[in-house]
């Protein structure tokens, strides 16, 4: 019996064990696909993922926003700091060097036995980085920071050989504008279309302090790069070298530097250097410099410019005719500088005009026939006014002899708006001959935009609450206080009528010119010589001026000798031009003479 009991326990046992195994099981089971379910879950395409604000830390927030475009982890760029050469380190000094072995001689009386040189390994040289196999071809962003320890602090941005699709393009669309400091974006061969061309120029303008963008060694078919200077772009610095560009692109990035309605005022330096630009398009860069006054440097090196694009580039430097279109632009300029109301009066209806003008414009004899009535109008009211301080003049005479100088100074006082208002209408006469001469096309005539407008009773004394205070006291409001004068339209500079046509002086405004390694000969070397005398001579006419003109030109490698006397003498005049060139001292040349 004993035996037949012990069998039965160990029955029992036995089958809860098989029992509890298979309770385990089962809520295993049940963990796991709660598990799974999470997982499909959150692998779900169609869930709409929480909104992301950027943090301005550009690895973050980029690697934040591959991901929620489906990129996998080994499909991210890395974003890694850009390797900077080695420092060199100064030499040891031989004194410390003699003195510490002397110390260690000093401690240790044994000699030194010596070392076993297969035994140490030399340490590995830290001019380079081992990579695993392909990494160095796996795409990266490298970045520069103002400090390395805080990523927030990015400055310049460099991307090197692979393609920018629109999906990459727009994460930088959302990253970019965050990053405070960014100021530098360097491309290079990177495949661009024009579509991603259009989305940088639409996002590019909303970086605050991204000043330079260079895309080298990248062809665009459509050869769009004109969008990244538009009218809203903000860039000071554009490199577009070895982009195959032809006069088509050239065309079109003559037109946004400026055309006789838009300019643009902030891009400084271009390079166009290693392009298939010929005179065609050196013309068509040359037209977009007429009404440019804001770029200081201009690189065509390494192009196919030879003397017609050298005689088109020099005529905008020294002085042009103006075009039938901008010589409507500059009458509709001096008209809005001759009457700044002219958009407070209303024009007259459609119907009661006879011609065809717009309703913004009047005609002359209109204009002059409102003047005379407001001249009459005026003179009336002078003259009435008259009679009564004259009458009031008299009953002060009769009275006391104060009277007497009451009146004196009650006539020195009607005398200033008289003599302002003889001012005027002398200023309005000189304008409708100035207007009459421009009509006729007459001779050579200067309209200057006036910079300040005199103040009409400034050396005249004031009555205020019974006391005479001078203008010396008085101070000018913070209204008329001076600001900055903005730069005068090309348009409005001084005018010179020769042969029907009216000349304007050329773009002064550019400092660097680079046309080195083209095809100009001696032609158009000439050309350029006098464009920089021309230069030379306005600049010795005026005081002070604003505008230097060319400081520098590159001409190295054209076909023409170094030998070549125009080249020489053009030569001589750019180095007196140099800003850094310093003129040999009288001892020198002594010494070289005696030599």
């Amino acid at each position: 019996m004993s035996s037949t009991g012990g069998e039965t326990s160990k029955m029992n046992s036995f089958v809860k064990k098989v029992k509890m195994g298979k309770r385990v099981e089962k809520m295993m089971k049940d963990k796991s696909g709660t598990t799974t379910g999470q997982e499909i879950a959150d692998d779900d395409p169609n869930k709409t993922p929480e909104p992301y604000t950027c943090t301005g830390i550009f690895e973050a927030d980029f690697t934040e926003f591959c991901r929620r475009n489906h990129l996998k982890d080994n499909e991210i760029p890395a974003v890694v700091i850009r390797p900077k050469p080695p420092g060199i380190q100064p030499p040891p000094d031989a004194k410390s060097k003699d003195s510490k072995d002397s110390k260690d001689a000093s401690k240790d009386p044994t000699p030194d036995e010596s070392p076993d040189t297969g035994s140490q390994e030399d340490p590995p040289p830290k001019t380079y980085v081992t990579k695993e196999k392909y990494a160095y071809f796996r795409p990266v962003i490298q970045v520069e920071m103002e400090n390395d320890e805080k990523p927030i602090t990015v400055t310049e941005i460099y991307i090197r050989g692979w393609k920018i699709d629109l999906l990459m393009v727009g994460i930088f669309k959302q990253c970019w504008p965050t990053i405070e400091k960014l100021s530098v974006v360097n491309l290079w061969n990177v495949n661009l279309s024009e579509a991603v061309i259009k989305e940088f120029a639409s996002f590019l303008p909303q970086c605050p302090n991204l000043k330079t963008l260079a895309i080298d060694g990248t062809i665009c078919v459509e050869e769009s790069w004109a969008l990244l200077i538009g009218e809203e772009s903000l860039l000071t610095s554009l490199s577009l070298r070895n982009n195959g560009i032809t006069d088509k692109g050239a065309a079109m990035i003559g037109k946004a530097l400026s055309t006789v309605k838009t300019c643009n005022k902030n891009l400084i330096s271009l390079n166009l250097s290693g392009n298939k630009i010929s005179d065609i398009g050196a013309t068509s860069i040359a037209q977009g410099l007429r009404m440019n006054r804001a770029l200081l440097s201009l690189s065509l090196a390494n192009n196919n410019v030879s003397n017609e694009g050298a005689k088109r580039l020099a005529e905008v430097l020294s002085r042009f005719p103006l075009t039938h279109e901008e010589v409507v632009e500059r009458r509709k300029l001096l008209s809005e500088k001759g009457s700044p109301d002219r958009g407070l009066v209303k024009s007259p209806p459609p119907s009661r005009r006879g011609d065809n003008r717009p309703g913004s414009v009047r005609s002359s004899s209109h204009m002059d026939k409102t003047d005379k009535k407001r001249d009459k109008s005026s003179k009336k009211k002078q003259d009435g006014k008259k009679g009564e301080k004259e009458k009031e003049d008299t009953r002060s005479i009769r009275s006391s002899a104060e009277g007497c100088k009451s009146e004196k100074d009650h006539g020195k006082s009607n005398k200033i708006p008289m003599d302002g208002k003889k001012d005027k209408d002398d200023a309005t006469k000189g304008g409708s001959k100035k207007d009459d001469k421009w009509k006729k096309g007459g001779s050579r005539t200067s309209v200057v935009p006036p910079t300040s407008q005199p103040i009409s009773n400034a050396d005249t004394m004031t009555k205020t609450k019974g006391k005479k205070t001078s203008s010396k006291d008085k101070r000018l409001p913070e209204s008329d206080s001076p600001e900055m004068v903005e730069a005068i339209n090309p348009l409005l500079e001084q005018v010179e009528n020769m042969d029907n046509q009216l000349w304007i002086p050329g773009n002064r405004c550019m400092i660097n010119l680079n046309l080195s390694r083209n095809n100009i000969t001696e032609i158009g070397m000439k050309s350029l010589l006098l464009a920089v005398q021309y230069q030379i001579t306005l600049l010795n006419l005026t005081p002070s001026p604003a505008l230097k003109g060319i400081l520098r030109m590159s001409l190295n490698g054209n076909a023409v000798k170094k030998t070549d006397e125009t080249f020489m003498k053009l030569q001589e005049v750019l180095l007196t031009r140099d800003p850094y060139y310093k003129p040999p001292e009288k001892g020198e040349d002594n010494q070289s003479l005696a030599g």
